[in-house]
């Protein structure tokens, strides 16, 4: 069984990192790109939600009693495929895994116009991802 205090500290602090994404993101690329400190703010809270849902990934699963992908892509992929989420919301969410090893590895090769995409556009997958979960537990 899911540990349900664990569970309600990482779906918060996913949701605090989208807020303050939220928070600071402007709304052009050209504004977003000039901005040091959006940028920053941005990309930290990405990568703290995205750390955030996969230890939370590793522990449903394994607490599920499933072997642990190696990989962060399969995690969410697993996740899926277990019906833990949707399987459309597991794949959207494989390709963000991605997203995470850049920023943890390769930071100075970030491409910012497309970082403003995803914060545009894609924030509603995190959150989404915090709301199955949550409903899930309750079952």
């Amino acid at each position: 069984m899911v540990d349900k205090t664990l569970l309600a500290a990482r779906i918060a602090a996913i949701r605090d990192a989208v807020s303050r994404i939220r928070s600071v993101l402007p709304p052009d690329p050209a504004s977003f790109q000039s901005d040091r400190t959006a940028r920053e703010v941005v990309i930290l809270n990405l990568f703290v939600a995205l750390q955030d849902m996969l230890s939370l990934a590793t522990h449903w699963l394994s607490d599920e009693g499933a072997a642990v992908p190696q990989g962060y892509r399969d995690v969410f992929l697993l996740m899926g495929e277990r019906g833990f989420v949707s399987s459309d919301l597991a794949a959207r969410l494989a390709a963000a895994a991605g997203l995470r090893n850049l920023v943890a590895h390769q930071y100075a090769v970030i491409d910012w116009l497309r970082i403003h995409e995803i914060a545009s556009l894609h924030l509603e997958d995190l959150l989404l991802f915090c709301e199955q979960l949550a409903r899930r537990a309750q079952d």
